[in-house]
């Protein structure tokens, strides 16, 4: 086959759909890229596209779990940028890129069918980005779209778009430029019968007006849902036959015989010994049942789970919680300041078994992180880290780093505080927050919002509002739902939903959502978002009780950073040739100085003293030298016909040998040194050559002597060569400096009788 027909045979492969979503048009095509996977498509918006695959592999028999994976990657040839690091190709993930893969993971996880448990692999690469359309978006519609045309077993298709706010209007997919004046970031994912996962940001946002959004967001899912099944007419693979597990007879069994005992063990509120009391039912459930055969008694112990997952949802669409609580009580909160001493700022918050030491540390520019990504480089200056180690659930764990759910824990926690915090000419601090889960029980990342936001107030960080953070859960069984406020960990395992909450008293600030289920209306969710207000507002009160506002004053180990404005033409003279004048500065003074290109001069340093040194050269660097002012200088030179001072850093000025003191000086060196530190008034400026002319006798009391002296030199007139004039200037109006003989040397200052001292 030539090459033509190669091409021809390869073009009607390809087939390709379009969906417009706020005005820009979204491409998925498919059939002539990555053909050996089980589904493949390029998407497309505007120069922004991305490959996403899917593949399955052998099933792995006693697995207990979905082996799911999926991962999202950018290669930095996308954004015709080499990558930063050492060995100059792309590395590990990048916190964005592991928090983009949770994003595509969450919302699919859910839709594959019961009992699938093929290893399966799903894998984006951004393979062209124009720094406009966000590719996480992509990614997520992506990832379904391979998978739905492949032959894997998957309920859906799923869409995905991102909804902004400007002004008050809604914004459908906005551009990057858009988002950074949007009050509202929300990305939301369904299929074209309800919502499975949301994830946002907010800047005090009313719940209601959440809900207008979520409503809108729907309505464009349902756009690239039906985009996707177009594709799969045209291009979809037969699905792999599955067979869902038939429910095990022994769980009828189990529930008949033993449904009390199971509820009796799970109504113990405390967590260990409830977990104590179920395993020692399931024990006795085991040896009853099992009738002493291994295989038999495996059996039974596997459809106990299953039991107890029905006694436990049941208990709730009854109105009784594991824990005695009703269904919107929060647990006890117990709240505690400054428990560690040498720290900026910490805060230990406790809700019933769950509690996080939040430590608040100030850092100064220097401290920024700077973030690598397709994105032109920035600095970060807000960080927070969440830790969540195995001793905190009684679990014996080695942990290398921090995993995806301690990176996308910490991103939600980091998100709900972003909308509060001061701005950088307000508070020109680096702020890094540390979440240390020590012990946990359901909603340790909100319990790091609640904490982190005291925790920066006992800091000094000025933040606008107090923002709390509440996890609210959901069972539903037919037509029956059940709707919890401040879920346990076993109320988050066995539920329906996890759906995470935060806000200030004024409105939301960040969102997350995920389901198991197949989906939630809108109507659920406005009903989720109102019963989370109540319990967040009740937290709220709790916390304002032990601290309202920012300290005014930060602590004693924080560095002490002041911020100067000068004219951006003057920043050169701050710097100096080579950075030596602002390496001076430092020196000289131990503050560390960083400037920007708009004129502000950021100083920092552990005490005030240092910072006010370094206010002071850099205000004697950038003010204008005036005629009369007296300054304090020291001396860098010394020739036979003056001295020259530096009187401002990096500005120097003649002080001619006539005006070093009263009197006659017959050489300089005599009674000034290099080095040395004086007083000098600024006598003259010549503004057509830039010089400055200074004295030091102007500011030393005269001697009777050298009046009288003073005195006779007047008396005699300048006809006889009496008269002090000072230097002579050039026609130039400089000053020359001393006279020269006829033989070209410096005669030096001339004498009493051979015309009098003019210089």
């Amino acid at each position: 086959m030539d090459r033509e027909a190669s091409l021809a045979a390869l073009s009607m492969q390809k087939h390709s759909v379009e969906i417009e979503l706020g005005g820009k048009i979204i491409t998925i095509e498919s059939g002539y890229i990555a053909k050996q996977a089980a589904g493949s498509v390029i998407i497309r918006c505007g120069e922004s596209m991305l490959l996403s695959t899917a593949c399955d592999g052998e099933p792995r028999a006693g697995l207990d779990f979905f082996p799911l994976t999926v991962d999202y990657r950018e290669k930095h040839y996308a954004a015709g940028r080499i990558p930063g690091n050492f060995f100059r190709r792309e590395a590990r993930p990048s916190e964005g890129e592991t928090l983009i893969s949770r994003l595509t993971d969450r919302p699919i996880r859910p839709l594959f069918p019961n009992g699938y448990k093929r290893d399966t692999s799903c894998q984006t690469i951004v393979m062209s980005y124009d720094q406009e359309n966000e590719t996480d978006v992509l990614s997520m519609i992506g990832v379904s779209a391979a998978l739905s045309i492949s032959f894997i077993p998957f309920n859906g298709p799923l869409g995905a778009v991102r909804i902004g706010m400007i002004d008050g209007k809604f914004i459908i997919n906005p551009l990057a430029s858009e988002r950074l004046k949007s009050t509202l970031d929300l990305v939301v994912a369904g299929t074209k019968d309800a919502i499975t996962m949301v994830e946002c940001g907010a800047q005090q946002i009313p719940e209601a007006k959440l809900v207008e959004a979520l409503e809108l967001a729907h309505s464009q899912v349902k756009l690239v849902v039906a985009a996707i099944e177009s594709l799969r007419a045209k291009v979809g693979k037969p699905k792999m036959a599955h067979v869902e597990p038939e429910v095990s007879p022994w769980v009828a069994a189990i529930l008949k015989e033993h449904r009390a005992d199971i509820a009796k063990a799970l109504l113990i509120s405390n967590k260990a010994q409830r977990s104590a009391a179920v395993k020692a039912c399931r024990d006795a459930i085991v040896t009853k049942l099992g009738a002493g055969e291994e295989e038999q008694a495996a059996d039974v112990k596997a459809a106990f789970g299953d039991a107890k997952d029905v006694v436990f949802r049941d208990l709730i669409l009854d109105g009784k919680r594991v824990d005695g609580r009703d269904l919107t009580t929060v647990r006890p909160i117990v709240l505690d300041l400054d428990i560690l001493p040498r720290t900026h700022g910490s805060s230990l918050f406790t809700r019933g078994e769950t509690q996080g030491i939040l430590v608040c540390t100030l850092g100064t520019s220097e401290d920024e992180q700077m973030v690598d990504s397709l994105k032109p480089k920035f600095n970060e200056r807000f960080l927070l880290h969440y830790n969540f180690p195995g001793f905190s659930v009684g679990e014996v764990e080695r942990r290398p780093g921090p995993g995806r759910r301690e990176i996308g824990h910490g991103a939600l926690a980091r998100r709900a505080l972003m909308a509060v915090l001061p701005s950088q000419e307000v508070f020109p601090y680096v702020i890094r927050l540390v979440s240390e889960i020590t012990e946990s029980n359901g909603s340790s990342s909100m319990a790091t919002v609640c904490g982190g936001s005291m925790a920066m107030m006992a800091a000094g960080v000025p933040i606008s509002a107090p923002v709390a953070g509440i996890a609210m859960g959901l069972v539903m069984e037919g037509s029956r739902y059940a709707i919890l406020t401040d879920i346990l960990g076993d109320e988050d395992h066995y539920g329906d939903m996890d759906f995470k909450v935060c806000g200030t008293e004024a409105g939301v600030t960040a969102l997350q959502m995920d389901i198991k289920i197949a989906g939630i209306s809108a109507e659920i969710m406005g009903k989720a978002l109102e019963q989370a207000r109540q319990g967040r507002l009740h937290i709220l009160q709790k916390m304002n009780a032990a601290i309202t506002v920012a300290r005014p004053q930060l602590s004693p180990y924080a560095p002490q950073i002041v911020q100067v404005q000068i004219d951006p033409l003057l920043i050169g003279k701050i710097i100096g040739k080579g950075g030596e004048t602002i390496r001076r500065i430092q020196e000289e003074t131990g503050a560390k100085i960083n400037v920007d290109d708009d004129g502000i001069i950021t100083i920092a340093s552990p005490d005030m003293v240092s910072i006010e040194k370094a206010k002071g050269w850099i205000s004697d660097l950038t003010e204008m030298p005036e005629v009369g002012k007296i300054y304090s200088g020291v001396v860098k030179a010394i020739k036979d016909f003056g001295a020259f001072v530096e009187f401002i850093p990096g500005t120097e000025g003649l002080v001619h040998i006539s005006e070093w003191m009263h009197g006659h000086v017959n050489n300089l060196n005599d009674v000034a040194k290099e080095g040395e530190k004086c007083q000098v008034k600024l006598i003259e400026v010549d503004v057509r050559t830039g010089k400055f002319r200074l004295s030091r006798k102007a500011l030393l009391e005269e001697s009777p002597e050298d009046q009288a002296r003073r005195a006779e030199r007047a008396a005699r007139g300048p006809e006889q060569g009496g008269d002090d004039r000072g230097p002579r200037r050039d026609d130039r109006g400089g000053d020359r400096g001393p006279r020269r003989d006829d033989r070209g040397g410096d005669r030096g200052p001339r004498r009493e009788g051979q015309g009098g001292g003019r210089y």
